[in-house]
């Protein structure tokens, strides 16, 4: 059946409230029954959303399934499973033009969660998975874990799935395969900031194909808002053990990659990739990144680019696409890398380009230059010699 939410009401009040204006009625009644209410850290909320409902919301429950209902709508979050364990969504359609919050399947603190065979077109998030925000999540911690999302298509939405911002809980062994995303502003975005805390840690995401996605096809943020560095605490937080296989799409970007100074992004894989973008892979404040045949033809600049980097490979990548200004592999500030498996197209300026002070422990192996006028090249910061270990021809 359908089910329609009539959220244009909601949408109205959220997307024409001015600051400042006049309260409603049934907002000053409620601050005269609720006058101890503690606001949540967004004040603007409780003024421009003003308890504008999720559509369908469990909390706290067992063995839930919603199965073959579409909806249409929604005043805010489609559909949303709280602190619920046991959780299945399948064969669910959901249509929500553009409009505020809207996202499609929003499943927080849940364990064992299925989700399969949805068609989801919506005003912001496709699939968001959540664990909680800053102290109070930390202090709740219950966290996203045990996460199947396969066979479904995405078409509107700011994101096909992403994790965060809210992930102070922890999220964990997320397995997404199977799906299509066709027109979402981002494939998968995992995002973040300094005070979050909590841990992201053993995602996949394999057998994806992304069609006109307006940004990144994939994203690790974690500085979704700008923040100076601090020391590492409980505020602090991590992403790491991410892996991204068997992916084909026409984006914007191939991918960002943003670390923070005293927590970089560890241990992030990217085997089989074959994409057509503007731009290619974008890294800062990273270790132990592997790039495994990957191919990307991009309309400007490096394939990938990198900068403050550590422990790199990088084995079969390359573009039919090569630029005379720019190298299809760009390292800056980045060590103990290993290049190997090169065999670049024809018409290729520059292979490798080294620059940054702290570039050092760069290694090559096997690789065949016949096809670039350079190999590598680097520039006068990078004192300490390539290291050619065997099989290097051109």
């Amino acid at each position: 059946g359908l089910i329609d939410g009539h959220g244009k009401k909601w949408w109205d009040f959220v997307e024409g409230y001015k600051e400042g204006q006049a309260r409603s009625k049934w907002q000053l009644k409620f601050d005269e029954l609720n006058k101890d209410i503690v606001l949540p850290d967004d004040p603007k909320q409780m003024k421009r959303g003003f308890l504008r409902p999720p559509f369908i919301q469990t909390m706290f429950c067992k063995n839930v399934l919603i199965d073959g209902i579409s909806i249409r709508n929604s005043p805010f979050w489609t559909v949303n499973p709280e602190f619920c364990e046991n959780v299945k969504i399948h064969a669910v359609t959901i249509n929500n033009p553009h409009s505020p919050n809207t996202d499609g399947i929003n499943p927080e603190s849940c364990k064992n969660v299925h989700i399969s065979d949805c068609h989801i077109s919506v005003g912001d998030d496709c699939i968001t998975i959540k664990s909680g925000k800053d102290a109070p999540g930390r202090k709740m911690a219950v966290p996203a874990e045990n996460y199947v999302i396969t066979n479904c298509t995405m078409l509107s939405g700011h994101g096909g799935v992403v994790i965060g911002s809210e992930m102070s809980g922890d999220v964990r062994k997320i397995a997404i395969s199977n799906c299509v995303f066709d027109g979402t502003d981002r494939g998968i975005r995992i995002k973040t900031a300094r005070g979050r805390g909590g841990i992201v840690e053993e995602i996949r995401v394999s057998n994806i194909i992304m069609k006109n996605i307006r940004d990144q096809a994939i994203v690790l943020d974690m500085q979704y808002a700008k923040t100076t560095p601090e020391a590492v605490s409980e505020r602090t937080p991590r992403f790491r053990n991410i892996h991204f296989s068997n992916i084909t799409g026409q984006v914007n970007q191939a991918a960002y990659l943003n670390g923070i100074e005293e927590m970089p992004i560890e241990n992030i894989t990217f085997s089989d990739i074959n994409m057509d973008a503007k731009t290619g892979f974008k890294i800062g404040y990273a270790n132990k990144i592997e790039f495994h045949n990957v191919q990307v033809n991009t309309e400007l600049g490096s394939v990938i680019s990198t900068s403050n980097v550590n422990q790199l490979t990088i084995d079969n990548v390359k573009t039919y696409t090569p630029k005379a200004n720019a190298a299809v592999i760009d390292l800056k500030n980045t060590s103990d890398a290993f290049i190997y498996n090169a065999f670049p197209s024809v018409g290729t300026s520059t292979y490798l380009n080294l620059s940054g002070d702290k570039t050092k422990g760069i290694s090559l192996g096997n690789n065949n230059f016949k096809n670039a006028t350079k190999g590598v090249s680097k520039t006068e910061e990078v004192v300490e010699k390539v290291n050619v270990i065997s099989g290097d021809k051109g």
